[in-house]
């Protein structure tokens, strides 16, 4: 299940959703991002997460094709929030249920690490001295990397 939403969402309910897939599950590991009140601002208020539809699902579509060829995943949810959001708000849940704990430990890095750096998300960061477009991190980058190597 993937998901982009202006609506916030409850991590329990994707939970219990994800959990309802039978015995064959032995981990779920999720994970959610949050908005911080700082980033390359220190005084972040806000955020604005603008993507475009269509492009966006395609590609969040092959992250969880390419985490199945893998690993063994039994069942995925994504769900990605665009709009205006404030710190503290979810941005971001990615959940994923796989026989073995080390499977869907790594799964879903390699999903979140994918999502950060190749999906076609855009945010601005809204601070009291002005907005501005975030650009791609470095660190982000190199986590990228790593699953390149393997």
């Amino acid at each position: 299940m993937i998901t982009i939403q202006y609506e916030p969402f409850d991590i329990g309910n994707l939970h219990k959703r994800l959990s309802q897939g039978g015995h064959a599950t032995g981990a779920v590991v999720s994970f959610v991002g949050r908005v911080r009140d700082f980033n390359e601002s220190p005084e972040v208020t806000a955020l604005t997460l603008e993507h475009y539809p269509g492009m966006t699902e395609r590609a969040l579509e092959s992250v969880v094709e390419r985490a199945r060829s893998r690993w063994q995943v039994n069942d995925v949810i994504i769900v990605h929030r665009i709009g205006y959001m404030t710190p503290g708000d979810d941005i971001v849940a990615v959940l994923v249920s796989t026989p073995h704990r080390h499977a869907a430990f790594e799964a879903c890095a390699f999903i979140m690490d994918f999502l950060k750096t190749s999906a076609p998300f855009w945010k601005k960061e809204h601070t009291r001295s002005g907005d501005y477009w975030v650009s791609e991190r470095e660190s982000d980058l190199a986590s990228l990397k790593r699953w390149e190597q393997q």
